[in-house]
């Protein structure tokens, strides 16, 4: 999700529902950011989240072949191109918890 459309959705569900809650979060790798939306909708209380990180372009094995010796994977990450992923979640009240809504991809196919 580009970041035009994320602006557009958070605008709609502001517009239809209001927002409760909204906020945006670096991970501690410094390149992740998590940008969080939660509204009442008519499912109930739902959370949306928008992960932004860079995309793996390789990675890099180092290690030795000594008996006992360990393995080290360093990934090569992009300067410039970003990979956006989407999550979903649904508020359970009998758990205090949030569930994630799973989204087929074959939904947004025309």
């Amino acid at each position: 999700m580009t970041d035009e459309k994320w602006l557009d959705t958070i605008a709609k569900i502001k517009e239809k529902f209001g927002i409760i809650e909204q906020g945006k979060e670096a991970l501690e790798d410094g390149q992740t950011i998590v940008e969080r939306v939660i509204f009442e909708g008519p499912l109930g209380k739902i959370k949306i989240e928008r992960i932004v990180s860079p995309l793996v372009i390789g990675k890099k094995t180092t290690g030795s072949k000594r008996i006992g010796s360990a393995t080290r994977v360093d990934y090569i990450f992009s300067e410039t191109e970003k990979v956006h992923k989407l999550k979903i979640y649904k508020w359970n009240a009998d758990k205090n918890s949030w569930d994630e809504i799973k989204i087929e991809r074959d939904i947004f196919k025309l």
